[in-house]
């Protein structure tokens, strides 16, 4: 199955760029990179929300030190596919920071992302604390990792189909 536009352009970036994941919540935003290989996520750090400007000037910083060559943003949509208030605001954060940090950005459903990293975190006895620091950033690394795998895998069915 053919990669869709967005994720394609992220898997023609140049070697040794990394993906920047996102898990943008309404008071955090969490942050995984990906390795130079774009094989594996590494969750990074999450951002309290607080006036767009410096959560981006926050992104920006981040995405030099790491060199960033595109976004993998995690799109908050409804059980039945469709997108509400908070996906939308999602596609707009992303919009505005494309004017700073013009990147490509694909975006990955992650419906159920969040319930999935609780229960890890609550299979490896994390107390309700560990939890809260942590999850919005392995979240989001959660999402990262689903977009390296399906980029991984539309690369490996390519390779068959040309044999």
């Amino acid at each position: 199955m053919a990669l869709d536009p967005a994720l394609a352009a992220l898997a023609e970036l140049p070697r040794g760029k990394r993906l920047l994941g996102f898990d943008i919540g309404t008071k955090t935003i969490g942050l995984a990179t990906s390795d130079v290989e774009r094989r594996m996520a590494t969750p990074l750090e999450t951002i309290a929300r607080a006036k767009f400007a410096k959560d981006a000037e926050r992104i920006v910083a981040i995405a030099s030190r790491y060199d960033v060559g595109g976004l993998v943003a995690g799109l908050p949509v409804n059980m039945d596919g469709s997108e509400g208030p908070r996906a939308q605001a999602t596609r707009a954060f992303m919009r505005n920071l494309s004017r700073l940090l013009p990147l490509p950005v694909a975006f990955w459903d992650e419906r159920l992302s969040t319930a999935a990293v609780q229960r890890a975190l609550i299979e490896q006895d994390a107390s309700r604390a560990r939890r809260a620091e942590v999850v919005d950033r392995m979240a989001a690394a959660y999402i990262l990792q689903g977009a390296l795998d399906r980029i991984r895998t539309a690369d490996r069915d390519t390779t068959f189909d040309e044999e």
